[in-house]
């Protein structure tokens, strides 16, 4: 439909077909929340209304500020007003556990407040039973106020420009941005980029020069990920979408641009001997031009923290974990493999470098960073580097 600046529109909570004169909206709280005067943004702010009256129970009359054409299922951003809506509504327990079934490794959660939130996802997940890791989606003023809590809680971070644009002041976005691939990297959490990043080509087989550039600032701000939505949901070009965005990210990340990272470690962290192996794994393949860093892992936290520094060296990691492989292959420059003898450090440091031989990912004279548990079986606690050289 058409909403057309300065026309009147209802937004009502009762279920019907839409058009220029009423909008179903299923956010029940809606007419309780909203206040006369307060703003109100349709589908990434592309359409902008204004409160006009609200009867507390299930209409709101509006005000077309900034007209458009507006098409079902399009998300709705109130930037002056406190939602009473919880981050896991109804529909997003019924979803979750659609997901928890299938064995889904990552569960992103939209409008993430502060890291109650992630916590209490986190305890329906381990009351499931499940092993499935959290991503956090930053759209909202609060979440920028509580990033440190909210990175220390995830597993991992969305940076979703389309609502947070719409939320705070646009002007604002690069920066923080920035700022959170900033802090999610010295977490060694992984960082995606999501949103209109290549959004002219839903209609175009060609990208904008700004869009080239906003997907390959995003790689040299240290993202794991950049992600599409309506360039290949909905977009006349899926596939020239994703080869484009696979050409911008490989030229960017074969350059010498130095977006390789260093990280100050936490002397006061659980884990700071294994950080301190791992970043000193990737020092040693700088300095000795390794082609890859070799590591195995039960839980992931080896591949975790290798990728946050950005090797250039390749980061091949083995598990025996099989869920594992498919949660890692978020980070980024991991590839994982599936490995399960671990019978000592010595033979398996030859089993794994002989597998990637045979992959032809490494060849003879090769030399490659292998870092492991000494003995094997001390799981969980990287304390061994060896400098090889491939047979």
């Amino acid at each position: 439909m058409n909403l057309i600046s300065g026309h009147k529109i209802e937004i009502t909570t009762k279920e019907l077909i839409g058009d220029d004169k009423q909008i179903y909206i299923t956010y029940q709280s809606f007419p309780s929340d909203v206040r006369s005067g307060e703003i109100i943004l349709l589908d990434d702010g592309k359409i902008q209304m204004r409160v006009l009256s609200t009867n507390n129970k299930d209409s709101v009359q509006c005000e077309v500020v900034y007209g458009g054409i507006l098409t079902s299922r399009k998300g709705v951003n109130l930037p002056n007003t406190k939602v009473s809506i919880p981050s896991l509504t109804e529909e997003d327990l019924a979803n979750l556990e659609f997901a928890l079934n299938n064995d889904v490794e990552w569960i992103g959660l939209s409008f993430v407040r502060s890291a109650d939130d992630i916590i209490e996802l986190k305890r329906i997940i381990a009351r499931s039973d499940k092993t499935a890791r959290v991503i956090a989606k930053i759209e909202k003023p609060e979440a920028i106020d509580n990033i440190d809590e909210i990175i220390e809680a995830t597993d991992g971070v969305m940076v979703a420009r389309g609502d947070l644009g719409v939320e705070m002041p646009m002007e604002q976005v690069p920066l923080l941005q920035k700022m959170i691939a900033r802090k999610c990297r010295a977490a060694s959490k992984p960082v995606i980029v999501a949103t209109q990043m290549l959004e002219s080509m839903i209609t175009s087989p060609r990208p904008t020069r700004a869009e080239v550039n906003d997907v390959a600032n995003s790689v040299l701000d240290g993202a794991d990920a950049v992600m599409l939505s309506g360039e290949t949901s909905v977009g006349e070009y899926p596939l020239i979408v994703i080869e484009t965005m696979h050409k911008i990210v490989r030229n960017v990340e074969e350059n010498d641009y130095p977006y390789n990272t260093t990280k100050v470690l936490n002397e006061s962290s659980p884990t700071y001997m294994g950080d301190a192996v791992c970043g000193s794994a990737v020092f040693l393949a700088e300095k000795t031009h390794a082609v890859g860093i070799i590591s195995m892992t039960s839980s992931g936290y080896t591949a975790f923290e290798i990728s946050s520094y950005r090797p250039k060296a390749a980061t091949f990691i083995f598990t025996s974990n099989r869920k594992l492989l498919n949660t890692l292959s978020l980070l980024w420059g991991v590839r994982g493999f599936y490995y399960d003898k671990f019978d000592s450090t010595d033979k398996t440091i030859r089993d794994v470098n002989q597998i990637l031989k045979a992959e032809k990912l490494v060849e003879p004279g090769n030399v490659v960073i292998n870092t492991a548990a000494i003995p094997i079986e001390k799981k969980g606690k990287t304390n061994m580097i060896k400098v090889t050289i491939v047979d």
